[in-house]
């Protein structure tokens, strides 16, 4: 059954370059920043594994948690985090999922016929404290990460659930956010004392 948005993430347990994970259990009270790669010491998941690490501070400041994932051993991990760290200038202190018998991709679909039968593709999970599944995203075997996207979408659901809005186009932090159109005119000139402006009924413009 297809993994869909809103859908709980499965849990697992698997051994990491950190120890042994319960996946539910790790992730606790956090955020997850849950991404997939074909193999180690490969060129473009050399780059978006430094990118991660080099972004530590980012995440934690989001409350959330990078968990990659390759389908090769431990050991292979450990060593291609040496690389990581000597070419991506970076320490890399996040676990990796040691995903040899590709149980694990197999799970959350990371697996794709079309692009390989034996390697996971680039997937995204951005999963919630709740453990819920609130946005996945799927890069070709080739193409890196865009990190800043990455980022911004975690800045908006957290906002989105703090202040009960939806984001615009190209949203970044700071920019006007939209009221849903579920709440009318009189509940947003309560929660939202600030004022608003409306620009159709369906389309309402405040700042949070």
């Amino acid at each position: 059954m297809a993994l869909r948005l809103g859908d709980t993430a499965p849990n697992f347990q698997i051994d990491t370059t950190k120890g042994k994970i319960d996946f539910h259990e790790w992730i606790g009270d956090s955020w997850c920043f849950f991404f997939s790669h074909p193999a180690d010491f490969t060129p473009v998941c050399t780059t978006e594994m430094g990118r991660t690490a080099q972004l530590a501070k980012q995440f934690a400041d989001r409350n959330t948690k990078p968990l990659g994932l390759s389908t090769d051993t431990v050991e292979e991990h450990n060593k291609w985090i040496e690389d990581v760290n000597d070419t991506q200038n970076t320490t890399l202190e996040f676990p990796i999922v040691a995903d040899a018998d590709k149980k694990i991709s197999e799970l959350y679909e990371m697996i794709h016929p079309g692009e390989s039968e034996t390697a996971a593709v680039r997937s995204v999970y951005i999963i919630d404290p709740n453990k819920k599944i609130r946005l996945m995203m799927t890069y070709p075997m080739s193409v890196g990460r865009n990190f800043d996207e990455i980022l911004r979408v975690i800045d908006a659901l957290q906002t989105g659930d703090q202040h009960g809005i939806a984001t615009p186009a190209d949203w970044t932090p700071g920019a006007r956010v939209i009221i849903p159109p579920t709440v009318s005119n009189e509940d947003a000139q309560k929660k939202f004392p600030q004022g608003f402006e409306e620009i159709r009924s369906y389309l309402r413009y405040t700042q949070v």
